[in-house]
């Protein structure tokens, strides 16, 4: 099932940027539309309980300015739900979030949750929302989603991009078998965390997978050589290793 390969792109440290600061610049919003034009198939944004990053406004300018699919990443809190539920975004992305942390430190534990989970889920999709799971690379999680009623998975990338390239290849195992197991049950695959340039290509290449969400690497890059550079290089990866897996690049 090779086919083409989403990008997500994650804006939230644009905001992040321009929060350490105060005021307007730079604003997420036009970094939003500069992914649209450099080859984005969609916005992810993380709207977290402290607001480190995205706002509220952001999100309500996101969803009304952006013509590409809006992913609301966020927990399953009662604020976060009625935060949605006013926004209708595409598509929320349920993930753990810790007050402490600096970012995203593995995935839910939806087997442990589900009863919290449940009728978070029920209400998402009653109202029309695509829900995703943020889960680790595990069999017994991406059973549960399904049994919990979720659209989609997206995949925990985190330890396969931190580990040294001898445990790799393990990782990228656990990736692979999860993305299997959760086409088998007739879930949507996703894959996200800590990806760059240099660790995408074996992970863009699991057939399986339908979308990448990617952004603190992207946002680093720009520093550099500008948001649409890294972004239409982080495509043409993900494009040129989908070709190999499926035999269609040309030589």
């Amino acid at each position: 099932m090779t086919g083409y390969l989403r990008l997500g792109v994650n804006i939230d440290h644009v905001a992040t940027i321009r929060n350490a600061r105060g005021g307007l610049h730079p604003d997420p919003v036009r970094a939003a539309r500069l992914a649209a034009e450099s080859g984005a198939d969609g916005i992810t944004a993380h709207l977290r309980e402290d607001r480190r990053h995205i706002s509220d406004d952001d999100i309500r300018r996101l969803k009304s300015d952006i013509a590409l699919p809006l992913n609301l990443e966020m927990a399953a809190t009662e604020e976060m739900i009625e935060i949605a539920l006013a926004t209708q975004p595409d598509h929320v992305c349920l993930v753990p979030e810790k007050r402490a942390e600096l970012t995203t430190e593995g995935g839910l534990d939806v087997a442990a949750q589900h009863n919290l989970l449940a009728p978070v889920i029920r209400r998402l999709c009653d109202a029309g929302i695509r829900v995703s799971l943020f889960i680790d690379p595990d069999r017994v999680q991406v059973a549960v989603a399904e049994a919990l009623g979720a659209d989609c998975v997206e995949l925990h990338t985190g330890t396969y991009c931190e580990v040294s390239d001898a445990g790799r290849d393990s990782q990228l195992a656990r990736l692979k078998d999860a993305a299997t197991e959760a086409v088998g049950r007739s879930l949507e695959c996703h894959a996200g965390h800590g990806l760059s340039f240099d660790t995408v290509a074996p992970v863009a290449a699991i057939p399986e997978l339908t979308e990448l969400n990617i952004g603190h690497f992207l946002v680093g890059e720009a520093i550099f050589g500008g948001l649409d550079s890294s972004i239409r290089r982080m495509r043409a990866l993900m494009d040129n290793a989908r070709a190999d897996a499926s035999g269609q690049r040309s030589a």
